[in-house]
């Protein structure tokens, strides 16, 4: 139930612990493991093997050469130390990622095992509701149905207080144990204090597509990545309804996918090939990416994109191919700003790096890393909009599909 986390593109490559030993450097400063008592050793020596891994992997193969400006042997220096001397897995890895924040990356963070393992069966312990930061608090604004939330009766539009009796800060990472019964506390559409304690259970984290039709003939279309059965799924869509007068695409809960599915996705809403920007390797040498035309629907129909700061990756790059483009309107508000393309390193315990490799930049030249894409038209989303289950990004796509409104030229930008 924590708040979307943004995936990005999926070439993904599997180093095995010997290999990646084999070819690891070390930073300068060595960490001495003296004075440790003896049954800690062990354990220390498996920790900074992990650590060195990972050291090792953002030395030699970040998209940034200069590692955004941050010391790397000084980082080395100060949290090896304390990746020697963690107690257990948890901490080891927040050690890892303490010394990864500091590149300011949206895509290069440390997975323990247990959360690389959730990433490949797609399922993961939870309780089966999604929230955003709306109005300056967590908002309930999803009940996954037949969840442990939704069975205990959470619902849309409640505010998030507190988790054990712990109020929920601007930032949160929540991974709760399978069977734990934690206690929420919310603010019910009356404001009323509801505390509830569904049992975090197994859940697929599986992408979901929705399709339905709407007023005017027009198609609203939803998917939550792009992978393959996303952009066949899309595909499917677009030939089948070929003849609507337009199509509204959802993206408000898709953080990214691969650049393959990126590419087909974009092809389908063009007669040939176009330019869906350009990614810039740690070398500086640059590839323009084409989108993938076989088998496209060539869909000709207006094109309203939702977005919001939940459309991370090849999500926001899709939206600006399209905006740079002219085909499309993108309606919501700023997105993630998390575009690099990376890729995912095995580490000794199991656990995984995922890595930015490459940067990009739009068509048009824009860079979208840390900054986002704007919308054509920019929709407040309130608190109440969410109680009253009104959709205003929705509205104002359909009125944006039939005339009504006109998004602003960006001819000139």
């Amino acid at each position: 139930m924590n708040p979307p986390r943004d995936w990005f593109l999926r070439p993904i490559l599997l180093l095995v612990a010997g290999l990646l030993t084999g070819c690891a450097t070390l930073p300068e400063a060595r960490v001495s493991l003296a004075g440790l008592p003896p049954e800690q050793v062990a354990r220390a020596e498996r920790n900074l093997e992990v650590f060195h891994a990972v050291w090792d992997l953002v030395n030699r193969r970040h998209f940034d050469p200069e590692n955004q400006g941050v010391d790397w042997e000084q980082a080395a220096a100060v949290h090896g130390p304390r990746a020697a001397r963690a107690p257990d897995t948890a901490s080891l890895y927040a050690t890892l990622n303490a010394m990864l924040e500091p590149l300011g990356d949206s895509h290069t963070i440390a997975l323990t095992p247990t959360q690389a393992e959730e990433r490949h069966t797609r399922q993961r312990t939870r309780t089966g509701f999604n929230m955003l930061r709306i109005e300056d608090r967590w908002v309930v604004v999803e009940v996954l149905p037949g969840t442990p939330a939704a069975e205990a009766g959470v619902k849309p539009g409640w505010i998030v207080v507190a988790r054990n009796g712990i109020p929920l800060g601007e930032r949160i990472e929540i991974r709760p144990e399978e069977g734990e019964a934690a206690q929420w506390e919310f603010l019910d559409e009356q404001d009323r204090r509801v505390t509830l304690a569904p049992r975090a259970t197994r859940l697929s984290t599986a992408a979901r597509q929705v399709q339905r039709e709407l007023e005017g003939g027009f198609v609203y279309l939803r998917f939550d990545e792009f992978a393959g059965t996303d952009r066949r799924w899309l595909g499917r869509q677009l030939k089948a309804h070929r003849d609507a007068p337009g199509v509204v695409i959802d993206l408000r809960r898709n953080p990214g996918g691969d650049t393959f599915s990126l590419g087909a996705a974009v092809g389908e809403f063009f007669p040939t090939t176009v330019d869906c920007g350009t990614f810039v390797t740690r070398g500086g040498s640059r590839r323009v990416k084409h989108s993938w035309q076989l088998g496209s629907a060539r869909y000709g129909g207006k094109v309203v994109i939702l977005i919001d700061a939940a459309t991370a990756s090849a999500a926001e790059i899709f939206t600006a191919v399209l905006q740079d483009h002219g085909r499309a309107t993108a309606v919501g508000r700023r997105t993630a700003g998390a575009v690099l393309a990376s890729w995912f390193y095995g580490l000794p315990d199991g656990g995984e790096l995922q890595l930015s490799r490459l940067d990009y930049i739009a068509p048009r030249g824009r860079r979208i890393e840390g900054v986002g894409v704007e919308p054509d038209i920019t929709v407040p989303r309130t608190l109440a909009d969410v109680r009253a289950g009104r959709d205003p990004d929705l509205e104002m796509a359909i009125r944006v599909l039939r005339g009504e409104v006109s998004p602003p030229d960006r001819s000139g930008d």
